[in-house]
């Protein structure tokens, strides 16, 4: 069961306003630090875990190391990213002055076994149009699909890898381009599989939700057009617009979501003007199937992503 805001302590000046039906709200009255009230940080994950995404606006004060440290709140952070060279130990930049974004549906780093818990994205630079970000309920979409389609997907596996990065589904005329062969290759520079369910159960709700975005190859027991099919036939009842919710970003904006329970889509849509956003991971567990069975790694070894001792302990 979803937990619910009024089971934290109140406070009057940290307020949370619902601004989407299916997903989203922004929290007012907060000055995000690493030195937060124990309270303020209880309503704040509570808000994540109801709504799947919160926004902050006015966070101009935030810094990497101050970026970091609230973080930390929230949990063990993992690396920046396990293959991208992001040139510090936490935080990934992302740049880009030719309308080039994570311009597919996607749930953060799907193709390692330990799949991240929270994301904390904060806005650097905003170009004057454009640039929005969408997220979806991965939660909800699964919880309205019809009985049959859940009878299938409780009992249905997908292998997820960085070979089908987001680069690679980008229809931009900067595709080919030298920039994008780079991080194309820099993105698969160590290759990873997993089989994950595709639904998993929430370890802090309890909920089910959809496990699928842009880094599945194919769903274990079909062939490739029965998987793009299927696959297909599940992200579009995902990414149905009544099930998103969509945010213009403004500088020193912050927005924390459940990597667990929603799936994102960067628009690029703002030209040639520049764009940069930074991003903090905090480490999540193995995906687990609603009847009980871990998440399996065929390739590669995420350890040095997501030291899971350090979750246990």
């Amino acid at each position: 069961m979803t937990l619910q805001l009024d089971q934290q302590p109140a406070r009057t000046d940290l307020e949370v306003h619902r601004i989407g039906g299916r997903i989203g709200a922004r929290i007012d009255g907060v000055r995000l630090t690493g030195d937060l009230d124990d309270a303020d940080v209880a309503r704040i994950r509570a808000a994540i875990l109801q709504h799947k995404v919160v926004f902050f606006r006015g966070q101009d004060h935030l810094d990497d190391q101050a970026h970091i440290a609230l973080a930390e709140r929230l949990g063990t952070l993992t690396t920046a990213h396990p293959t991208v060279n992001t040139g510090s130990e936490r935080v990934w930049t992302l740049t880009a002055n030719k309308g080039m974004a994570a311009n597919s549906w996607h749930t953060d780093v799907t193709f390692v076994d330990r799949v991240p818990a929270f994301s904390i994205l904060r806005g650097v630079t905003i170009p004057p149009y454009g640039g929005n970000t969408v997220w979806a309920n991965t939660a909800d979409a699964y919880e309205r699909l019809p009985e049959a389609l859940k009878a299938l997907v409780d009992n249905l596996w997908a292998v997820h890898t960085n070979a089908y990065d987001y680069a690679d589904r980008d229809e931009s005329e900067d595709h080919d381009d030298e920039v994008a062969v780079r991080r194309r290759a820099q993105f698969r520079s160590t290759s990873y599989e997993t089989k994950h369910p595709v639904v998993r159960v929430h370890p802090e709700t309890g909920e089910r939700s959809l496990l699928l975005g842009h880094f599945v190859k194919e769903f274990v027991g079909f062939n490739q057009r029965e998987s793009s099919t299927l696959f297909n036939l599940l992200q579009n009842r995902v990414t149905r617009l009544e099930n998103t919710i969509r945010w213009t970003w403004q500088q020193g904006d912050v927005a924390i979501w459940d990597n667990r329970a929603t799936q994102h889509y960067a628009v690029a849509d703002f030209g040639e003007e520049p764009r940069e956003v930074r991003r903090i991971t905090v480490a999540g567990d193995v995906p687990v199937s609603v009847d009980g069975r871990p998440s399996e790694v065929l390739v590669g070894d995420s350890s040095a992503y997501t030291n899971l001792d350090a979750l246990i302990s």
